[in-house]
């Protein structure tokens, strides 16, 4: 097989594909999954030359899926990372202010939202419908398809996350209260 028999690596593909594929999608791949399993099967094939004789091929392959659905998971991060900083639209600005304040609460604007890029996704979604989209405990939960309180204690955990790399961020990001973007706690 390791000589390139397609053969012997269809039999292959066609005894652990759905493995690969229930690994993809358990460790977060969702509707990704079966992109993430061809890919995986691809990159197999092509390293089939590296691959150990002797050794078992259903983990080396699944090792491969994992290796690509965290490669997804990070591509995913770092690009709503750069749409959430790019975003202005999510804390407006008041055009009248002088030019002072503006540039402050701009500063604290980028800082607000590169601490909100780097916490988890489910923290940053929480957080995002509940300040950043003004909606309700209720509202949130329905968007989200969670629980309310999942919603409450999701919400909690965020914020204390967002508030601590805030505060390591820079000691005048300290100063922002999560109420400068919520424009008051419900």
């Amino acid at each position: 097989m390791r000589a390139g028999d397609s053969d012997a690596y269809a039999e292959l593909v066609r005894r652990h594909a759905h493995a690969a594929h229930r690994t993809a999608v358990f460790l977060g791949a969702g509707a990704d999954a079966e992109d993430i399993v061809q890919e995986s099967l691809v990159k197999a094939y092509r390293a089939l030359g590296g691959f150990r004789k002797g050794a078992s091929f259903r983990p080396w392959l699944l090792r491969i899926v994992a290796n690509e659905t965290r490669n997804l998971h990070r591509s995913a991060r770092r690009r709503v990372a750069r749409e959430i900083a790019s975003q202005d639209l999510f804390l407006g600005t008041d055009e009248a202010a002088d030019p002072a304040t503006s540039a402050l609460t701009a500063e604290r604007r980028s800082e607000l939202l590169a601490a909100l890029a780097r916490l988890s996704e489910p923290y940053r979604r929480v957080i995002a419908c509940r300040y950043l989209l003004d909606l309700d405990e209720t509202e949130t939960a329905t968007v989200l398809g969670w629980p309310r309180g999942t919603v409450k204690s999701r919400l909690h955990r965020g914020l204390r996350r967002l508030h601590r790399r805030l505060e390591a961020a820079a000691p005048a990001a300290s100063e922002l209260s999560v109420g400068e973007v919520s424009h008051g706690e419900r």
